[in-house]
């Protein structure tokens, strides 16, 4: 039976961020998921919950996400792990960048954080899997998902990202997402299966998706 790791959400800023702080139980080591906004608080609950951090997960470059690195290396000399598609705009993590490709694991003790190559709203961002719970930045969130008409974006990479990798995931799967856009601050696959207007959509056709997506914004 595996030790349940260890798990907190935090809503960071004037966007509704949720950053993120992933561990194992049994040595300590925690990730920050989008360092951002207030870094000092983020820190101030791992050192409340007895974690050492030892690295950051970046989902995608856009500064909401991101724009805590230097204040967190500052204080700690750690590994920034950002996608190689996104590495470029993230100049702030400088020699301490880890580029990341889809399948990258990242190891704490006994516990380990995969990396999923998932584009559409940025050609780098990533989701992070975690025993059945999956991190998903922007790319997916509780009743919606990522804008892709921002640079970078391209929905046509959205749909292929929902379709054939998130869709493709047990139904039990945890949906953490990047921002706090809806009534609950979680939910899961086969949920969002059920309710999301763009998986529905999704699920359909590709000019169905086009036509909804690129006409609603979030």
């Amino acid at each position: 039976m595996q030790v349940p790791f260890y798990l907190r959400q935090l809503e960071v800023g004037p966007m509704e961020n949720f950053t993120y702080l992933i561990g194992d139980p049994v040595t300590r080591q925690a990730l920050i998921v989008d360092p951002a906004w207030q870094v000092d608080t983020i820190l101030r609950q791992a050192e409340a919950d007895e974690m050492k951090v030892v690295g950051a997960l970046v989902s995608h470059h856009h500064r909401d996400h991101t724009n805590g690195i230097e204040d967190l290396l500052e204080v700690h000399q750690v590994p920034i792990f950002v996608n190689k598609h996104d590495a470029p705009h993230v100049p702030e993590a400088s020699e301490h960048l880890v580029k990341t490709d889809h399948g990258h694991e990242v190891s704490l003790g006994g516990l380990s954080v995969k990396c999923l190559h998932t584009p559409g709203h940025t050609p780098g961002s990533q989701c992070f899997e975690v025993r059945r719970h999956l991190v998903t930045g922007d790319t997916l969130f509780v009743h919606g998902c990522g804008r892709c008409d921002l640079p970078g974006g391209d929905p046509e990479q959205m749909y292929y990202t929902l379709t054939q990798k998130l869709m493709q995931m047990p139904d039990d799967t945890v949906v953490l997402p990047g921002h706090n856009y809806a009534p609950n601050p979680q939910s899961t696959l086969g949920e969002e299966k059920k309710t999301n207007p763009f998986l529905k959509t999704a699920g359909s056709s590709l000019k169905d998706f086009l036509t909804l997506r690129m006409g609603k914004r979030k």
